[in-house]
């Protein structure tokens, strides 16, 4: 009775705590965006992809692509933490798709495969859960393969500083996080990356 109702307050409580802590950290930060042009270019010629970041970023992840109007399937394990994780994300509009190396897998890259084909865009931490860290496995190449789809490979990463940016039209100076998210080229292609910047603090958001 006690691991049940434990249970449920991790799968009830933890995932609505988790997305407002998610939303608050990012009010705060000065978010530096790098290299998504190739993404939208995709988009708007109709494509699809497969975004492929380390297993530790999901969250801060997901919560960029909302503000970016794409929703993901995204490969998530069986596990506990697993069920928390799906919850959490799917506040920000996106889905889980329930599988690792461990437990799973085979039905969950099916139903990616399936997703993929159909016109969905995918998530797909290549490290996994278990490791090893920053360690590419060779399922999200297989997946890349069966689907047709680009591996697009993206990174977040943050440090806690004062900052201001200068070149920015209308910018604020404001105490905080300072977070940057840099896209690549998508697998297969040749275009060359370039920047867009802008500062988002509170709920505006200010374009260069």
């Amino acid at each position: 009775m006690k691991k049940r109702v434990e249970q449920w307050l991790k799968l009830s409580v933890l995932p609505p705590i988790g997305a407002a802590v998610i939303r608050g950290l990012g009010r705060t930060m000065t978010i530096d965006a790098q290299g998504y042009e190739p993404v939208e270019a995709l988009r708007r010629q109709g494509g699809h992809f497969i975004l492929s970041f380390w297993h530790a970023q999901q969250l801060m992840v997901a919560l960029e692509l909302e503000h970016r109007g794409i929703e993901v399937d995204v490969l998530i394990s069986q596990h506990q933490d697993g069920g928390i994780i799906a919850r959490i994300i799917s506040r920000f509009g996106h889905r889980a798709v329930r599988g690792s190396s461990t437990r799973g897998g085979a039905l969950a890259l099916r139903e990616l495969i399936r997703l993929g084909r159909s016109g969905a865009d995918l998530v797909v931490t290549p490290d996994g859960p278990k490791g090893p860290r920053q360690v590419v496995k060779l399922g999200v190449v297989q997946l890349a393969k069966a689907t047709g789809l680009p591996i697009v490979p993206l990174a977040f990463c943050c440090s806690k500083k004062n900052s201001s940016r200068a070149g920015i039209g209308s910018w604020s100076h404001s105490p905080g996080l300072a977070a940057s998210i840099s896209g690549a080229p998508p697998s297969g292609s040749r275009a060359t990356p370039t920047t867009r910047r802008w500062n988002r603090h509170g709920s505006s958001l200010k374009r260069s």
